[in-house]
């Protein structure tokens, strides 16, 4: 599914405005559709960049990282509430919990100790753990938001110690092998763009070192590509089940906290920064190491996303790579809105199905109830947020929208088995509005 030509116009312009008043070496974006990439962005020519040219992602690790906590958590080998103490013992942070730490939530200090990380050759895990005092909580867990890289460290010692098996390795076989995503790599692979820093007075170019993290591989280390990343992309909009439950996807895109409590326009899930743009909620996640930026933002209902990356560190005069992806991904869904979804016939429902459908009645509000082709109740009040119950036993259903999420919808019948009111978590909606409940 491509773009339309003026929208795939658009979206060049935009880059390219990004790549020369933002002075970017080379600036790469792709929009993602439908589970491809359906249009290409480059600007700048060092180097001249493609789909599959290599730039450092930075934080964007973060995401992966989360996903193999969850997937741990998902096998029943750990709770997010679970202390970091119970699966990476002796640090004096493990009263944390791994959903705190996973949600920047437990006020654990920004960075490790020692040198710059990002640009300093990395240390072990023990020597991460050993440089860990308990000085390094800098605010009560949960009274504010505290990005920490830190915590994606501890993260990835606890998956290490966990599974036996190394951070890097566990990411290969657990996702980037599954999902097809050769070019992105611990390491960077040629080809690959270097990293710079521009000369804010006379705009030179100063390559940055390309590090080998270690301990904190975790929060940052990864390169990849447009092409790479759109897959990855692809993943936080609809999941594989076979990799990650798309329930568990959902759960982590839930804020653990607010981090602009002021508009309430950004926020933290597990491992995804949250974003909201008017009335939509973005996920995904930006990225930063000397010498590159780089940005994922994904809107789930339409499984549309914006990736793309810039060699410096930063883009100057009021450009920022993820703002940019924000902005793109807004333009492409204001100009090319997804289509509703065909609506299709379904067959006609059982008896007992059938004496569900149709006018209900609550404190004096009408309900309506349908049956649809998936075999759901679905309905609600009239012009309120539909609701969806799916079946669960016999007049037994859970439901799956809205404020009855989970909630359970049990069908109440007269002695001749006729449905004669919905029992939806003790508020009980009869056939006429002068029933009593």
């Amino acid at each position: 599914m491509v773009l339309l030509p003026e929208t795939g116009r658009r979206v060049d312009n935009l880059v390219a405005r990004a790549q020369a008043e933002g002075r970017g070496p080379s600036v790469a974006l792709g929009v993602v559709r439908d589970g491809d990439l359906a249009h290409l962005a480059v600007a700048g020519a060092h180097p001249s960049p493609d789909a599959d040219l290599q730039y450092r992602i930075g934080s964007i690790s973060k995401t992966m990282t989360a996903v193999l906590v969850l997937q741990q958590r998902d096998a029943g080998r750990l709770g997010l509430d679970d202390p970091l103490e119970r699966h990476l013992p002796g640090t004096p942070v493990g009263a944390l919990t791994v959903r705190q730490l996973l949600g920047h939530a437990g006020g654990l200090q920004r960075e490790p100790d020692g040198q710059w990380w990002e640009r300093a050759e990395g240390v072990d895990l023990a020597t991460l753990l050993a440089g860990l005092t308990p000085e390094k909580i800098a605010h009560p867990p949960h009274r504010v938001y505290h990005y920490s890289n830190l915590a994606y460290g501890l993260l990835g010692g606890m998956l290490e110690r966990l599974t036996g098996t190394p951070w890097a390795e566990l990411l290969r076989e657990r996702l980037l092998t599954p999902l097809g995503m050769d070019r992105t790599t611990y390491h960077p692979s040629e080809p690959y763009a270097r990293g710079y820093v521009v000369h804010p007075w006379h705009d030179t170019l100063r390559e940055e070192p390309r590090t080998d993290t270690r301990a904190m591989a975790p929060a940052g280390q990864l390169w990849s590509t447009v092409a790479d990343l759109a897959r990855w992309a692809a993943f936080l909009a609809d999941p594989d089940p076979a990799l990650l439950d798309p329930a568990t996807l959902t759960e982590m895109c839930a804020p653990v906290v607010i981090s602009d409590l002021d508009s309430w326009t950004g926020g933290h899930g597990l491992g995804v920064e949250l974003y909201r743009v008017g009335e939509r909620v973005y996920v995904g996640h930006g990225g930063s190491m000397p010498g590159y930026v780089a940005g994922l933002v994904v809107h789930r209902p339409s499984r549309t996303a914006v990736v793309d990356f810039a060699n410096s560190y930063g883009l100057s005069r009021g450009h920022h790579v993820v703002g940019l992806a924000r902005e793109v991904l807004t333009l492409v869904l204001d100009a090319e809105p997804t289509p509703p979804v065909p609506w299709r016939p379904a067959e006609a429902p059982a008896a007992d199905l059938a004496g569900l459908t149709g006018r209900w009645w609550w404190m004096g509000g009408e309900y309506e109830f349908r049956v649809d082709a998936d075999g759901d109740l679905v309905g609600g009040q009239l012009g309120r947020p539909t609701l969806r119950f799916s079946p669960e036993g016999p007049d037994r259903w859970r439901g799956r929208s809205g404020n009855q999420d989970g909630e359970l919808l049990t069908v109440i019948r007269d002695d001749a088995g006729h449905p004669v009111a919905l029992d939806i978590a003790t508020f009980v909606l009869t056939r006429t509005p002068d029933q009593e409940p």
